[in-house]
């Protein structure tokens, strides 16, 4: 929790000195003063915090409810444990010890039809969580890769990533509208409203597009940041040995699919090098990458 706020606080600073850089330009260097016009702009501020924090929270907490539907997911219950084959208990197992392990409650576990080797975490707390499994992964992986894949996934609710990823969604969005928005008005002001409304609400959008793309290299960062220590929790929970040949089973496959068809990619990911400008928009890093920080990781 710590961590999360003092990455919402850094990021809130870092947003902030920028915006009074931009600022202390405007007025000196273009003599665009913005100070007397602060008391307009803060309601905005405000008025784009809290649309996008009803947005973030909104779609934090049906994202598990969401997932369920999208992958037609049917949660196991505990009396149905018996009935699983051995693949599918390794999932259950996996997590109803690192839950007891970590003393949260036990998410909910699913396993859903897809041909390709997939799984994720979600859910608004780690008390309300879901973990979810392919078949395809299930029919392609060994037991030791299967405990390596949902030691990550677990370590995604562990370290509170969906919340994180909440809350700098947020921060982003918040000051990617605030800022289009100060920039249209300065166009506005510029041409003296020449160009009507019709312009400033396409330099307006226009200008959050831009912004967004920009912004989504923060979030993109963060991402895959979050593999890298999702991988490390993992390596913990299940040994580094069992996750190594995770994604060395995956990097094979990929390599295959990439090679027979290359818009086929599972998990979203691609086990090639990207090139530079691409991996900046990623949000994993590359499987090679994530093999090598496992392999130096000392536990």
């Amino acid at each position: 929790m710590l961590q999360r706020i003092w990455l919402f606080l850094l990021t809130n600073i870092a947003v902030i000195v920028v915006i009074s850089i931009v600022f202390f330009i405007l007025d000196r260097v273009f003599g665009i003063n913005l100070s007397g016009q602060w008391a307009g702009y803060l309601p905005m501020f405000i008025g784009a915090a809290v649309i996008w924090f009803v947005w973030a929270f909104i779609s934090l907490f049906i994202s598990k409810w969401s997932a369920k539907r999208a992958y037609k997911i049917t949660p196991i219950t505990p009396e149905q444990v018996s009935e699983l084959n051995e693949k599918e208990k390794v999932v259950w197992t996996v997590v109803e010890e690192l839950a007891e392990r970590n003393h949260i409650k036990m998410p909910e576990v699913g396993i859903y039809q897809s041909d390709e080797p997939n799984a994720f975490a979600t859910g608004a707390t780690k008390n309300s969580s879901l973990v979810a499994v392919s078949t395809g992964l299930l029919d392609t992986m060994d037991k030791g890769a299967i405990e390596g894949v949902v030691g990550h996934e677990m370590a995604h609710i562990l370290n509170g990533d969906m919340v994180t990823m909440t809350l700098l969604q947020w921060v982003v969005n918040t000051f990617v509208v605030f800022a289009a928005r100060i920039l249209a008005n300065i166009f506005d002001n510029v041409t003296d409203g020449k160009f009507g409304g019709l312009w400033y609400f396409a330099v307006n959008i226009l200008l959050q597009i831009v912004f967004g793309i920009f912004a989504s290299l923060i979030t993109m960062w963060f991402s895959r940041h979050r593999e890298f220590k999702a991988d490390a929790g993992s390596a913990r929970f299940v040994w580094k040995e069992k996750m190594i040949a995770w994604l060395k089973a995956l990097q094979t496959m990929q390599d295959r699919m990439w090679k027979d068809n290359p818009k086929m990619a599972s998990m979203q990911i691609s086990s090639q090098k990207k090139w530079w400008i691409k991996a900046f928009f990623s949000s994993h890093p590359a499987l090679e990458d994530r093999i090598a920080a496992l392999e130096e990781l000392r536990i």
